[in-house]
This record gives structure tokens, C-alpha cells and sequence, in this order.
């Protein structure tokens, strides 16, 4: 990735903390430590392009209390949980709770770099469609209504003749709209304005 991808360790086991903050470093991501969720809470550090690995049971927050005061924050970083066997329905209770990943112990350096570098690249994949969603929106909004309405019947399938049936309009002046609104919207094809389309809705059931 273009980015540095930053991970936030909380654990207070002082061995595993710093162990999994070696592996990281060695693995060429910027590692940050914290002995308890209130110190972490406490120092406030930047979440862009970052991921928590946290325990579930702690002196002071539990995993799933942080999980809780971050959701309340705002904040939106991919959290793992890491879990001894006995905390496995704790750890299924946080990915209910919207934790990315749960991790029993002992876990391997593979599992662990693994389960970070997943759920960075979701992350980032999600950041992506963000913006290109938002720039579809923004695009459509510069549709006269019955551009957008040629538009919608083009997504939807229907052939220039039934457009201008459906809007009683000619069918010459449907590709009018229609040549334009391609213009508009930056797209060199029908396939195009249906993805448009499609990511443009989706936007509206997720957020």
C-alpha cells in the first residue's frame, strides 16, 4: 500500500506486547504499544490508515469496553482481538460487537501478520470505494432530471425506444439525454453507467 500501515498494540502482558511489536517492526509496520486500553484511550493517536490488536481481558477497559468507547468516538479502525481458549464466546460476543478479526492464543506469526494485513487491505479497499462513491454522487447531481432519468432506464435495461416511450419523448431526444449524461458522468460505456449506478445505490442501504 501507498500508506504506512500503523498498528496499535494494547495488551498488559509486557512479554507478548513486546514481542508482537518486534514481529511487526520486522515486518516492516510501524508498531505502537500500550499497557491497557485507559492508556491508549488516553494518548489519542492518529486511526487514519491504522488497526488495533488488542486482548480481550485487561486490567482497567476490557477489549470489548474499548471496542464501545471507540464506536462512540467515531472512530472506525479495524480492531482485532486476541483470546486465550476459555475467552472464545467473549471474542465471538466482540466480532458481534464489530471487531474485524479474533485470534486465539498461542497464535503464529503468520496468523497474526496475516489477520493485519487483511484487514488493512478491506480497509483500504473500502476507503476506495468510499471516495469513487462519492464522486459518482457528486456527478450525478450535476444531471438535468431527465438526464438522470435516461440514465435510470439505461441501468435498468431498457432500450432507447422504451425510454422515450416511458418519458414520451422521441427516442432521438433520448439519446440527446443520453450522450450528454455519458459526458456528465465520465463514462465511455453502458457497462459503465450501470456500475455508476449500482455503487451510487449501494451508497444509500450502507450508510
Amino acid at each position: 500500500m501507498a500508506n504506512e500501515m500503523h498498528v496499535h498494540v494494547i495488551d498488559d502482558d509486557d512479554a507478548a506486547r513486546d514481542s508482537l511489536a518486534f514481529l511487526l517492526d520486522c515486518a516492516g509496520l510501524s508498531a505502537r504499544t500500550y499497557a491497557s486500553a485507559d492508556l491508549f484511550l488516553k494518548a489519542k493517536p492518529p486511526l487514519d490508515d491504522a488497526c488495533i490488536v488488542t486482548d480481550i481481558r485487561m486490567p482497567g477497559l476490557s477489549g470489548i469496553e474499548l471496542m464501545q468507547a471507540l464506536k462512540d468516538q467515531g472512530a472506525n479502525a479495524p480492531i482485532i482481538v486476541i483470546t486465550g481458549h476459555a475467552d472464545v464466546p467473549l471474542a465471538i460476543q466482540a466480532m458481534k460487537a464489530g471487531a474485524a478479526e479474533f485470534i486465539e492464543k498461542p497464535f503464529s506469526d503468520d496468523t497474526i501478520l496475516g489477520a493485519i494485513k487483511g484487514v488493512m487491505a478491506r480497509r483500504a479497499n473500502d476507503d476506495a470505494l468510499a471516495t469513487e462513491r462519492n464522486q459518482i454522487i457528486k456527478r450525478l447531481a450535476t444531471l438535468s432530471q431527465r438526464e438522470r432519468e435516461v440514465l435510470e432506464g439505461l441501468a435498468a435495461g431498457h432500450a432507447n425506444k422504451v425510454i422515450a416511450f416511458d418519458l414520451d419523448i422521441s427516442a432521438r431526444t433520448v439519446e440527446v439525454y443520453r450522450a450528454n449524461a455519458m459526458t456528465k458522468m465520465q463514462a465511455r460505456s453502458l457497462s459503465e453507467i450501470v456500475r455508476m449506478i449500482t455503487i451510487a445505490e449501494l451508497g444509500k442501504g450502507g450508510n
